[in-house]
């Protein structure tokens, strides 16, 4: 009877920059760098507002600390 769920936390192993993408993508079991790709497309699309919000979500989003559970 452990945790069933899983928490969105930012990657140490997949980052390229704070990690955000890359635990996005392990949270939803995708494949890292599309949503990287869909979040450049979508910080160009709006002029940049994606940059703030990817600043903002490496702020709030924990880091991952390695512990399973």
């Amino acid at each position: 009877m452990g945790n069933d769920y899983k928490r969105l936390m930012r990657s140490k192993t997949n980052r390229t920059f704070c990690g955000v993408c890359g635990g996005i993508g392990e949270y939803l079991n995708v494949d890292p760098t599309l949503i990287r790709l869909v979040w450049l497309l979508c910080s160009l699309v709006s002029c940049g507002t994606g940059l703030v919000v990817y600043i903002a979500a490496a702020l709030i989003i924990p880091e991952d600390d390695g512990i399973v559970g």
